[in-house]
C-alpha cells in the first residue's frame, strides 16, 4: 500500500490550496481515507474524511465551511481543497487509511491517528500573514 501526498506549499493568508492523496495497492471502495495534520509542537489532529465507496464524508468541527474532500475514484485519489487559509493552518498534512469496515460501527473515531494502517509521508503547507 503506497499513499503519497502533494499540493502542499508556502502561501499567503487567505488563499486556497487543493492537496492530493494518490493511493495504490489497496481495494480503494472498501477503504477509508483522511486528512490529518500536525503543526509544530501540537498533536497529529483530524481534518477530513471520505469512504470513496459509498460516499460519505465528514470534517472537523473548527475547519467546516473552509475545507472540501472528495475523490477521483477511477484516479484512486482522495483530494483536499482548503479555502482562506490562516497562519494556524500551517502544518504537515497526512493522507491515511483504513478499512471502512471498522469505521461502520466507531464513525465517530476517524480523527484518531491510531486507527489507520496505511499513511503516506505528509506534504508541507505554511501559511503567511
Amino acid at each position: 500500500v503506497q499513499l503519497v501526498e502533494s499540493g502542499g506549499a508556502l502561501v499567503q493568508a487567505g488563499g486556497s490550496l487543493r492537496l492530493s492523496c494518490a493511493a495504490s495497492g489497496l481495494t480503494f471502495d472498501d477503504t477509508t481515507i483522511a486528512w490529518l495534520r500536525q503543526a509544530p509542537g501540537k498533536e497529529r489532529e483530524g481534518v477530513s474524511t471520505i469512504s470513496p465507496g459509498d460516499g460519505p464524508s465528514d470534517y472537523a468541527y473548527a475547519l467546516k465551511g473552509r475545507v472540501t474532500i472528495s475523490t477521483d475514484n477511477a484516479a484512486t485519489t482522495v483530494y483536499l481543497q482548503v479555502n482562506n487559509l490562516k497562519p494556524e493552518d500551517t502544518a504537515i498534512y497526512y493522507c491515511a487509511a483504513a478499512t471502512t469496515h471498522y469505521f461502520l460501527s466507531r464513525p465517530a473515531q476517524w480523527p484518531r491517528t491510531l486507527v489507520y494502517d496505511y499513511w503516506g509521508q505528509g506534504t508541507q503547507v505554511t501559511v503567511s500573514s
